[in-house]
């Protein structure tokens, strides 16, 4: 558990984390988590994106779209092009876009631990990151705490996924959605080099019907798909189930990727469907066959002042953001996994407790037990 003396110039710098079933690597700069390989049996799985650009020179790009990759965490959540009360954050935050701070590392009781902190700057405030693995779990058990700071927040996650190059070969699953909208005005538009297939603002309420552009649908519950085209879209979630998952079946590969979440404090999950519409730097066409599947409490990918401001959510008593209270601190915490699935094993419809971890159960009625601490999300 040393970092690594010497990279290549592609791989920022930053902190290893292993044991005998996870190798995961923290970037210093925006704490983005990534590669991590989870074991899963006699092979090892690298499920995150890493953006194509690496190790190019990029002025003027936000240093977290520069190392863009995994997952990372996002106080305010979105890309806060708006000022909010004099605030003027970067995109997805000081937590993505700084240096953080190691603070220790951890082995004990079966576990290994990093903890890297943050004083921010713009609101001022303390945010301590703990990425912990637990022998045995094919997991990343990921918590960030708050402390110090007052008002209205967006928060979120921003785990990326990078599918095989096959059409459909992912298929997608979200507990608890019974409602979601695409994206509102703005988003994509060809005089600025970028390009979108779903229809702006639509409501929808299965991800295989979601109103398209062209007057049709789109299946979002499979990927990749709509090769050209950037989508983004936000799933309701619901606050009374005792906790949330998101999922990504691949039948072929033999495994499956989700995350656990509290719907009480990550209470959204928005779909980030970037399959080559971006045609502007440092996009260029190149970022394909990759989904974000971010859990959040935002109002959309906007930013800091349109959630915290009236917006089409909030109007309807869905929260977007969060009132941090400097006297509690607010802890946000989620958990990466994967599984291998038997052959056969397709969408995932339900995952639910079992005595040492979770049970994930398929449309087809296989299941799979993933060794975890689901407490972790809710305590």
């Amino acid at each position: 558990m040393t970092s690594t003396p010497r990279r290549a110039r592609s791989t920022p710098a930053g902190w290893h984390l292993r044991n005998d079933t996870v190798r995961a690597y923290l970037t210093r700069v925006g704490g983005q988590l990534g590669p991590v390989f989870f074991r899963l049996g006699r092979r090892e799985v690298q499920p995150f994106s890493i953006a194509p650009w690496q190790g190019e020179k990029l002025p003027g790009i936000p240093a977290m779209l520069r190392i863009l990759r995994g997952d990372f965490f996002c106080a305010p959540f979105g890309g806060n092009d708006t000022p909010f009360r004099g605030e003027r954050h970067p995109p997805h935050g000081e937590t993505a876009n700084r240096a953080w701070t190691l603070a220790g590392r951890s082995r004990a009781g079966g576990a290994s631990g990093l903890h890297a902190v943050m004083k921010t700057r713009i609101r001022k405030g303390v945010v301590d990151k703990r990425i912990t693995l637990r022998d045995g779990h094919a997991a990343v058990y990921c918590e960030h705490v708050l402390s110090g700071f007052e008002g209205p927040m967006c928060l979120g996650t921003h785990p990326m996924l990078r599918f095989p190059d096959i059409e459909g070969s992912g298929i997608v699953s979200v507990s608890g959605f019974t409602r979601g909208w695409v994206v509102p005005d703005p988003w994509e538009t060809p005089e600025k080099r970028g390009y979108h297939a779903l229809r702006l603002g639509a409501g929808f309420t299965s991800l295989r019907r979601v109103p398209a552009r062209d007057g049709g649908t789109a299946d979002l519950s499979r990927f990749p798909a709509r090769r050209g085209f950037e989508d983004l879209v936000l799933l309701k979630g619901d606050p009374s189930q005792p906790f949330a998952w998101s999922a990504v079946s691949f039948p072929a590969e033999g495994h499956v990727f989700f995350s656990l979440k509290n719907p009480r404090v990550l209470r959204h999950t928005v779909l980030w469907i970037s399959n080559g519409g971006r045609h502007y730097p440092p996009w260029n066409g190149r970022h394909v066959n990759v989904l974000g599947l971010e859990e959040v409490t935002s109002f959309f990918h906007l930013g800091l002042a349109e959630s915290a401001g009236r917006n089409l959510l909030n109007r309807a008593g869905i929260p977007t953001a969060e009132n941090l209270d400097p006297l509690h601190p607010t802890r946000v915490a989620h958990i990466l996994a994967m599984a291998a699935t038997p052959r056969g094993f397709g969408e995932v419809v339900r995952i639910v407790p079992s005595p040492g971890g979770v049970t994930l159960v398929s449309r087809e009625g296989k299941r799979v037990f993933a060794p975890l601490d689901l407490e972790f999300v809710s305590r």
